[in-house]
């Protein structure tokens, strides 16, 4: 969800948060990013698939999700009690999936690091601010292509089915997106007992 690129979000005459054109909402998410070198050639893959919703490369926690500009602080805080909660944990991506013919994403898979994800996932959207209706059940992976031609799923089905990392999740980010800018990293939850 990270993007590379300058802005975000606008702050009011109190120093508040407040999104573009004075808007009382705010879309957010929250992901663990996938660190170098894995991050950033499954970003390139995504982008070379021709995704027009390439992001750099994560496993979502909560997808996008609009909740009022002052809930903000109180989401924080939550995301706080949750990253102390949670040890860190060893995350293993092996091997390529899909979910079609239900939606049309390849992805690669969490081999290890299942159920601290969901529970991560689980934590965080146990917030009332935070609390949707998923139209499916949460599933950790790294989208590698989606809503692309079928022979470009398959390929990239075939060309990662080897790919595998191994790394240690110390922390996950909140994102958050204002209208204008693309997803912009807000700031970084370290899980308890993280360096």
């Amino acid at each position: 969800m990270t993007q590379p690129e300058a802005g975000g979000v606008a702050r009011d005459v109190a120093g508040n948060d407040a999104a573009p054109g004075g808007a009382d909402t705010i879309q957010i998410g929250i992901a663990v990013d996938i660190p170098e070198p894995w991050g950033g050639m499954l970003t390139r893959r995504r982008v070379e698939a021709g995704d027009p919703a390439a992001v750099p490369a994560h496993v979502t926690l909560l997808g996008p999700t609009e909740i009022p500009v002052r809930a903000l602080p109180a989401v924080e805080e939550h995301l706080d009690r949750v990253a102390a909660a949670h040890l860190p944990f060893t995350l293993h991506l092996r091997g390529t999936g899909t979910f079609r013919p239900v939606t049309q994403v390849v992805f690669v898979a969490v081999a290890a690091g299942i159920s601290e994800c969901e529970l991560l996932a689980a934590a965080i959207n146990s917030a009332p601010e935070l609390r949707r209706e998923l139209r499916f059940p949460y599933h950790p992976h790294v989208t590698v292509a989606q809503d692309v031609p079928p022979e470009v799923l398959d390929k990239a089905y075939e060309d990662l089915a080897d790919f595998s990392a191994l790394f240690q999740v110390e922390a996950f980010t909140l994102f958050s997106h204002s209208g204008a800018t693309r997803w912009q990293p807000r700031r970084d939850f370290r899980l308890g007992g993280a360096s």
